[in-house]
């Protein structure tokens, strides 16, 4: 897994590329959580390139939006692969997500 880090006004967009599986799940968390720490309150994840991701991957992403949402912030999803949005909705997770066709749309709705 690979994140790169892009800052904007309005949110701090990270693209996340390959698998977010066990075995890099705690530098997912960190990574969401150090955007939490430093004040962020929107996070746009670009998961077209993440080909997996796990119940750990799920989780971080998880403890990310309860820490946002008292800031009135969320985790958002933009342009999530296919893999991404299957393991979301049969977890019956992806109403807590708000997702977008591309990140312009989701910088848009900030």
């Amino acid at each position: 897994m690979d994140i790169i880090i892009r800052e904007h006004k309005r949110a701090n967009v990270l693209r996340i590329t390959g698998r977010v599986d066990a075995s890099v799940a705690a530098k997912f968390e960190e990574a969401l959580q150090k955007q939490v720490d430093a004040g962020s309150t929107h996070v746009i994840l670009e998961m077209d390139g993440t080909d997996y991701i796990s119940s750990a991957g799920v989780r971080a992403l998880i403890a990310a939006q309860k820490a946002l949402k008292p800031k009135g912030g969320a985790v958002i999803l933009a342009q999530p692969s296919v893999r991404v949005k299957e393991v979301l909705e049969m977890a019956g997770l992806d109403p807590l997500f708000r997702v977008f066709p591309d990140t312009e749309a989701a910088l848009g709705s900030l």
